[in-house]
């Protein structure tokens, strides 16, 4: 059955995605025309090589060193018209790669360089994320995209995007998040935008277990709350090798808590070794709510349909399993129940039946 899963078939089948940097997935060809425009110096101006040197540049093993590349994109991404074009492609390459639901997260106090407010960068992502769907359509493609705003854990303004991000809720902004490096930055300096957040009824996931350990978990959950686990790969640190369960991966599996796995990221990063000893197999195995994610397109040199791929090839997956993960996103997503159910039952399932035995 492996054998007969194709790259370009896994392309056609409906994916859904949760856990996508837009500073993270900008096409070669625009940072080098962007660059030009405002005058920032790149490793190389052709675009090729340009793709090469970020994922070379993030293929460290250090999650610090990775978040360096970010100089690059985040440098072109300071103007209304730049984030507005960056959000374009964002959908119409995602839309191009078969995901018809993604949930794509960033920084907006990172893009005030050139005078812009917040609510000036949130509105032009979001303009952009508008016009990239409606072209979608147009090529006869369709997604939904959702926008998770970042606060970033090493400085002090996540009150300040957790009330942007409840602004912004009914234009399009599903969700919040705090990024950034994790070790000595836990999740709980920033508990008083958490709380907030759950007084207003809204969503929200942390970046938690890729470079820290259970504690980073631990803390997410239990003192601040987290609907979802950005990565949440060092779950495996509390399940021994006989698959028995310690409290705390107990308890995110009997809460149904969703892991937004990044498997070539977490490669990159170091939290992982490689693809075959990454724990999305034995968290499959186990029944976690455990998703696919790319995190970083660019930087990994990466798409859904090649980390659904790595999948297939590593542990021998079928159609019903990248089902199985698809449907974990969709019901994980920040958007209502009901667009939920509709996208699941209405195109994802459909596209699946057809090619399961």
């Amino acid at each position: 059955m492996v054998a007969t899963i194709r790259y370009e078939d896994i392309v056609k089948v409906p994916k859904a995605l949760l856990h996508d940097h837009l500073d993270g997935g900008l096409r070669p060809a625009t940072i080098v025309e962007l660059a030009a425009e405002v005058g920032h110096e790149l490793p190389t101006t052709d675009p090729e090589a340009l793709g090469r040197w970020f994922s070379e540049a993030a293929d460290s093993g250090s999650l610090e060193r990775y978040l360096e590349t970010f100089a690059h994109t985040v440098a072109v991404m300071q103007t209304g018209p730049a984030l507005r074009r960056v959000a374009r492609e964002c959908a119409l390459d995602l839309a191009a790669d078969g995901v018809v639901y993604a949930e794509v997260r960033f920084a907006p106090e990172q893009h005030l360089e050139q005078d812009l407010t917040l609510d000036e960068v949130v509105e032009a992502v979001l303009a952009g994320f508008a016009e990239g769907t409606a072209q979608a359509v147009e090529a006869g493609l369709t997604i939904r995209v959702g926008t998770l705003l970042t606060a970033m854990r090493h400085a002090a303004r996540s009150q300040e995007i957790a009330e942007l991000a409840v602004r912004h809720r009914d234009a399009g902004v599903v969700g919040f998040d705090i990024a950034g490096a994790e070790a000595g930055f836990p999740p709980t300096r920033h508990l008083d935008a958490f709380e907030y957040l759950q007084r207003e009824n809204f969503h929200f996931t942390i970046h938690a277990g890729e470079a820290f350990g259970l504690p980073s978990i631990w803390q997410a959950i239990q003192w601040c709350g987290a609907d979802r686990l950005g990565h949440g790969v060092r779950i495996v640190d509390d399940i021994a090798p006989d698959g028995t369960l310690g409290r705390l991966a107990a308890y995110v599996r009997d809460k149904r808590i969703p892991l937004e796995l990044c498997p070539s990221s977490n490669v990159q990063t170091g939290a992982v070794a490689s693809i075959a000893e990454h724990p999305i197999g034995l968290l499959r195995d186990l029944r976690f709510r455990a998703t696919v994610n790319t995190d970083n397109r660019l930087m990994s040199g990466t798409s859904m349909s090649r980390e659904m791929s790595l999948l297939v090839e590593t542990f021998g997956y079928g159609w019903r399993e990248l089902q199985w993960f698809t449907i974990n996103a969709m019901k994980s997503a920040f958007i209502p129940f009901d667009e939920r159910l509709r996208i699941i039952d209405e195109v994802i399932k459909p596209a699946y039946a057809k090619l399961l035995p």
